[in-house]
């Protein structure tokens, strides 16, 4: 009997979808989310100590240093809590205590950043250079903890111990092993663990700040969305790293007065071409503002104020854009445009690039300016993206308005209800 084979798209959905509940990349995803208080409080201070106006910048240059401590106190141990964070999730998924995860993982990284010439640590790799070790080691070392649990192989104190001792000793074994084992790669082998990751993901580093390689994530997300499944957390895990490491190095280079080597790091994405949400579903809402269609006109009022926080949760369900392919069409066009759009102005050097952490929530323009360091330009870029957006939106809403009234006529009649509804 021959065996149905799924399509090829139904087979990649579900990879993505199956990619978005893996623990690992969950556990990757809420570590990357635990280091967002520390990019917009340095992103904060590389403003302050980096302004747009030269009368400031004169004003705060004696005090400088003052205030780059902040900055190298927040992206200088990125990496360091990324890891603990990342650790501490997962040792919470896999049932393992949590702290003692987290304290193992970033034992080891720690460990792995030492120059063993003079004892000291090697300042870069605790921030954005080590990041991808610092998720690496994370996940290896809870993912071993969890393998001596299982097989007993803990130093089990009887139960009358108290809670605390009894969890220190149960990591001691593992933590023995990932020593000896680290240190022997690390510091026998010689084998410079940051540079080989950097190195395996050197690639996508690469294509994540080209053109054609920011579409293709930019089109895959939104397709994910347009299915049902949250095309951000599918991916975010994989690129999230990337577009935070871009973002350190954006800072660096402008707290040295050098140009900014990345134009998709974070904030490219979700401030330029997420506006309203992802889709920058609130064109749509300002083009159904005034809709024939009561139900469409409701929806899109109702939806508007959350979606100047970016939350477009209310306009996406309630239309539906989901499995709807009158408007699945320009929710993935209006990304593509705005990418490319953001891009090139980037890239020409005609708005700033990102480097500058802001929430994802912080409206558009308002975010557009921020994320920039108070470019002005990238401001009216928001503005103007708006309505291009609209433009984008406009012939499939009016299409989509002229379906739902048709409906609502037809469920009149079939109720024997008087209707004057022009189509």
């Amino acid at each position: 009997m021959s065996q149905a084979i799924a399509p090829p798209s139904g087979r990649f959905v579900t990879v993505l979808t199956a990619l978005s509940d893996n623990t690992y990349l969950s556990a990757v995803r809420a570590g990357m989310v635990a280091v967002v208080p520390l990019t917009i409080i340095g992103g904060l201070f590389t403003v302050i100590a980096n302004p747009p106006v030269k009368k400031w910048a004169d004003a705060v240059a004696p005090h400088l240093p003052l205030l780059q401590v902040p900055v190298t106190a927040t992206f200088g141990i990125l990496a360091v809590v990324a890891c603990f964070a990342i650790a501490f999730d997962l040792g919470t998924r896999l049932k393992q205590d949590p702290l003692v995860s987290a304290v193992i993982a970033t034992v080891i990284f720690m460990m792995t950043q030492i120059n063993p010439a003079d004892q000291t640590f090697i300042t870069d790799g605790l921030g954005s250079k080590g990041l991808f070790t610092a998720i690496l080691v994370a996940l290896i070392c809870v993912r071993v903890q969890k393998l001596f649990t299982d097989w007993n192989l803990v130093i089990k104190l009887p139960e009358s111990v108290p809670q605390m001792v009894y969890e220190s000793f149960l990591s001691l074994i593992p933590l023995a092993f990932l020593v000896i084992v680290f240190w022997l790669i690390r510091y026998v082998a010689h084998v410079d663990i940051n540079q080989l990751v950097q190195k395996a993901f050197s690639p996508l580093l690469f294509a994540l700040n080209t053109l054609p390689g920011i579409l293709v994530y930019a089109f895959l997300v939104t397709l994910l969305w347009s299915v049902g499944i949250n095309g951000d957390n599918a991916l975010d895990a994989i690129v999230s790293p990337i577009f935070l490491t871009y973002l350190l190095d954006n800072s660096a280079a402008m707290s040295r007065h050098q140009p900014l080597p990345y134009i998709t790091a974070n904030g490219f994405f979700s401030t330029f071409v997420n506006i309203g949400g992802t889709g920058a579903t609130i064109a749509l809402a300002l083009v159904l503002w005034n809709s024939k269609a009561q139900s469409y006109r409701k929806v899109a009022r109702l939806s508007l104020p959350t979606q100047i926080f970016n939350i477009n949760e209310p306009i996406f369900f309630g239309l539906p854009i989901v499995l709807n392919p009158v408007l699945m069409i320009p929710y993935v066009i209006s990304a593509l445009v705005l990418t490319t759009g953001t891009y090139l102005l980037m890239y020409f050097n005609l708005i700033h690039r990102p480097y500058v952490a802001v929430p994802w929530t912080t409206p558009p323009i308002i975010g557009q300016y921020l994320v920039t360091g108070g470019d002005w330009r990238a401001a009216v870029w928001g503005a103007i993206s708006i309505f291009i957006a609209m433009f984008i939106y406009y012939p499939f809403a009016k299409a989509a308005q002229r379906q739902r009234l048709a409906a609502e006529v037809q469920a009149r009649v079939a109720h024997q209800e008087p209707t004057n509804v022009a189509i």
